[in-house]
């Protein structure tokens, strides 16, 4: 994808989850879900992906206003953490909140983002607007390309599934076909590959590690 067409989605983006934002606050539905039981399901299955033990060390791609930080914090386990939102607004704030909690960090900036061992994005591939789904699609898969190379020993992100009842799928959203987007980190990304589509929701998981870690 042209690096320009990159930045206009996610630009637009920007503006929707903003707007989002503005009206819910730092509530799931500022990030446009329907509430912190779904969210919190979600950050279960991506989390799955993070094997390896001692300090956690994990790049939150699309983290809004660090609700990940916060459902990591209550764990208790020592962190290494990068958040990074395209939104400025929910970034501010997420600096406020966590404003000298150790081992946390948030950035509106791309350039500043760091290789961790696990790199993960929940929701930022649903909400496509009225882009075309081949546009939308090379976008999802350039984004994949970015966990891929910024997750040292995996990555996982998240995506509405095209196995979605058709009469309650909408035309601003993104309906991702889960044997394609496996088929495209096994064969492009990661050697071990697992596919999530059993949690309840209409939408799909992958988790993906470059070790072989189990």
């Amino acid at each position: 994808m042209k690096r320009a067409d990159h930045g206009m989605l996610l630009a637009r983006s920007e503006q929707y989850y903003t707007g989002k934002f503005a009206e819910h606050g730092a509530t799931a539905a500022g990030v446009d879900w329907n509430g912190v039981e779904s969210q919190e399901l979600r950050f279960e299955q991506l989390l799955r992906v993070a094997t390896r033990e001692g300090v956690l060390s994990i790049l939150d791609y699309g983290c809004g206003y660090g609700a990940l930080a916060a459902y990591l914090l209550r764990s208790g386990r020592e962190l290494r953490y990068l958040g990074f939102d395209v939104s400025r607004p929910m970034i501010d704030h997420a600096r406020e909140e966590y404003r000298g909690v150790p081992g946390v960090a948030f950035t509106a900036d791309e350039s500043e983002l760091e290789e961790r061992e696990y790199a993960v994005a929940s929701g930022v591939f649903n909400v496509k607007l009225d882009a075309a789904d081949d546009v939308w699609a090379a976008f999802v898969g350039s984004t994949v390309a970015e966990l891929a190379r910024l997750g040292a020993a995996g990555f996982a992100f998240n995506m509405l599934t095209s196995y979605s009842d058709t009469d309650k799928m909408r035309k601003d959203l993104y309906y991702g076909d889960p044997v394609a987007y496996f088929r495209l980190c096994k064969s492009e990304h990661a050697r071990y590959v697992a596919l999530l589509h059993d949690y309840g929701l209409w939408e799909f998981t992958i988790l993906a590690r470059h070790d072989g870690a189990p």
